[in-house]
């Protein structure tokens, strides 16, 4: 799209677009969101940012989920949502689905971090401010904090939306326990939970332990992040690392070293599988990733709209059948993936 031109969402973006209700909570969300965990902070191409994030929008994407501390730098990311919203998307507010989070470190400190009252609401001022927001529609929780009482995390919670700040609340990185009691004091609270953003993929199911059950018999939705294994689970390292690959680049959340060879035959394995499914690897782990009953939506991440329109292409086939399962089972259960 041509940078200086301005901007007008297409008529069509709710035709092909299924959506998905949150538990069993109102809001419907797109299967696949937008996440800004990365490629989208200040040291990333703004005109590049824009163009994803109005195409991700086009195609029917209304979920963009953002934290205090995605960038780099902490912060850059909701400031970049910030000027593609005022510029472009401002008309659409009420058809967009804005979550940010506070949880991890942000600044220096004893009130930069984890999860009590004082540091939640100050982050969560911060986060409208850099988005020039009046509100968000999700709060989460990024992290259960072990040093203060659930009472007080979730206490802040219930408070952001008392105060207008939030429309929603979430909970992100507990485990099936932890969630047990956040949703317990939410609920005296009279304060539903809305989703639950936990990690998943085929090479981390832990959810699939106790947590997803959880979920199921509270009514409160799942949102996977890193649905891909920060890149593993796509067609991109099916034979070496390429040197602009997140694996080729130092300091990226996935390193040469986590592409073992376990992995890489693993890799192989399921591509199989994919292209026997007309799929890319990468819709294949997004697809295999939805299939759970308890999950609202998949956060895919993308630095060009081509990664974008392919993850998306996971919507076209999103059954499986019951060989298909069993043989990805097999695969990732392997003693070459151990």
């Amino acid at each position: 799209m041509n940078a200086d031109a301005p901007y007008g969402a297409r008529a069509d973006r709710y035709d092909a677009m299924p959506y998905r209700r949150c538990g069993r909570n109102g809001l419907k969300l797109p299967p696949l969101s937008l996440g800004l965990w990365q490629n989208f902070g200040g040291v990333d191409s703004a005109d590049n940012s824009r163009a994803i994030l109005l195409r991700a929008f086009d195609l029917g994407v209304t979920h963009f989920d953002l934290a205090n501390n995605y960038g780099p730098p902490y912060g850059s990311a909701e400031v970049t949502f910030g000027r593609v919203l005022q510029r472009d998307l401002a008309p659409y507010r009420d058809e967009l689905v804005i979550s940010t989070k506070a949880g991890y470190d942000m600044w220096p400190g004893p009130y930069g971090d984890w999860g009590s009252r004082k540091y939640l609401m100050a982050s969560l001022d911060q986060s409208l401010k850099r988005m020039g927001l009046e509100y968000v529609d999700i709060f989460y929780s990024h992290r259960p904090d072990p040093n203060t009482p659930i009472a007080e995390t979730m206490g802040a919670l219930e408070q952001a939306v008392r105060s207008g700040k939030s429309l929603y609340v979430g909970i992100s990185n507990y485990d099936a326990a932890q969630t047990r009691d956040a949703l317990n004091v939410l609920r005296t609270l009279n304060l539903p939970c809305l989703l639950h953003q936990m990690k998943y993929s085929m090479f981390e199911r832990t959810p699939e332990h106790g947590l997803f059950e959880t979920l199921d018999a509270n009514g409160v939705g799942g949102i996977a992040f890193s649905p891909l294994a920060q890149g593993m689970l796509t067609n991109r390292y099916l034979k070496d690392i390429p040197a602009d690959s997140r694996a080729g680049k130092p300091g990226r959340s996935l390193a040469p070293a986590d592409l073992t060879a376990a992995h890489r035959a693993q890799i192989s394995a399921l591509a199989e599988i994919a292209a026997a499914r007309g799929q890319s690897l990468a819709q294949l782990a997004l697809a295999w990733t939805l299939r759970q009953p308890c999950m609202t939506s998949a956060l895919i991440g993308a630095s060009r709209i081509e990664q974008l329109e392919d993850n998306l292409g996971a919507l076209r086939n999103l059954a499986f059948e019951a060989a298909e399962l069993a043989k990805i089972d097999g695969i990732l259960s392997s003693d070459s993936g151990r």
